[in-house]
């Protein structure tokens, strides 16, 4: 094989990951630049050329590069664009694709984040030998890639599975940066955390290590370590989520009946914290079916890993 090396990058609301994989799936190097550094597409694109420059140099694989697969919310693999980019600093759309093989000189093809880490996870992780599974992504937003008889679903416009944006709260539901309200990714995102912390804060008066913390410099890490270290509020906060979640992936099971629910990112590492109440609030909601038989998995990857390979599988096919 002549070019025997793909580039996966994972361009996440808050950080870009991106690294050089062989044809084994063996992350050679990996690196990361910071997403919203630049308000100009432009700008960002020539600091991603700059440093993935040298890490190609670092590993010796200048002019040994097949493709580049990138993985990027909203981003259509039938266009090349990202169309809506909610939790980007860009202008959409972006023609993302052709814009990064012009600066490249390497094919280059992408898809939404969440459809490339369910590739990763499919390939090398908790979903290998699944051929129907849903991998729900929880960090800045809420992202799925949806897979039935081992195909990702794109849909007739490549849109397909932004489950993230299924309304679970029809009344008072929190405004999500697509314009609509009450999206799961306004309560079930790392974002959707802190914002639940927020409230209850609010509402609520006895004591809690969160109070220590300026209530906008929250984060769901925060909320973690507090819960971790028997705060009550940050405890409900988890089960909150937890319940909200659960109850969504009940009414997914209705609509392709996975044999399993894969959870990446940030907030799947957190234990039962998480998993206890959703667990519990998924088969109180389930069909009766479908009971006991849908397993929730969390990812086997490493949060970086997961969708670089997936994105890198892509680089294969870039034409």
């Amino acid at each position: 094989m002549s070019k025997p090396y793909v580039v996966g990058i994972d361009i996440g609301g808050t950080n870009t990951v991106f690294g050089i994989v062989d044809a084994r799936g063996s992350v050679l190097a990996s690196s990361s630049i910071k997403t919203r550094k630049h308000s100009n597409i432009n700008d960002y694109i020539d600091e991603l050329h700059t440093e993935l420059t040298k890490l190609m140099e670092t590993t010796d694989t200048v002019d040994k590069i097949h493709g580049i697969g990138i993985g990027a919310p909203n981003a259509n693999f039938f266009t090349g664009m990202i169309e809506d980019g909610v939790n980007l600093p860009w202008p959409t759309p972006i023609p993302l694709a052709e814009m990064v093989s012009q600066k490249f000189g390497i094919p280059v093809a992408i898809t939404n984040d969440a459809n490339a880490a369910a590739i990763g996870e499919m390939t090398y992780g908790a979903a290998r030998g699944l051929k129907d599974f849903i991998m729900i992504t929880l960090g800045t937003g809420v992202g799925s890639g949806i897979v039935i008889n081992g195909q990702l679903v794109y849909g007739h416009d490549g849109f397909a599975g932004e489950l993230g944006h299924v309304i679970v709260k029809r009344s008072n539901g929190r405004l999500c940066g697509c314009g609509r309200t009450g999206c799961l990714e306004t309560y079930c995102s790392a974002t959707g955390v802190a914002r639940t912390a927020r409230e209850f804060l609010e509402i609520r008066t006895e004591p809690s290590l969160l109070r220590n913390i300026p209530v906008d410099e929250i984060t769901s890490k925060d909320v973690y370590d507090a819960a971790m270290a028997g705060d009550q509020i940050a405890k409900e906060i988890f089960e909150y989520t937890g319940e909200i979640l659960g109850e969504a992936l009940a009414d997914f099971t209705v609509f392709s009946a996975p044999e399993a629910f894969i959870l990446f990112g940030g907030l799947a590492k957190s234990g039962d914290l998480l998993m206890k109440p959703l667990r519990n609030a998924m088969e109180k909601n389930m069909l009766s079916i479908w009971k006991n038989k849908v397993k929730v998995l969390p990812s086997e990857l490493k949060e970086a890993d997961a969708a670089v390979l997936g994105a890198s599988a892509l680089g294969w096919e870039a034409k």
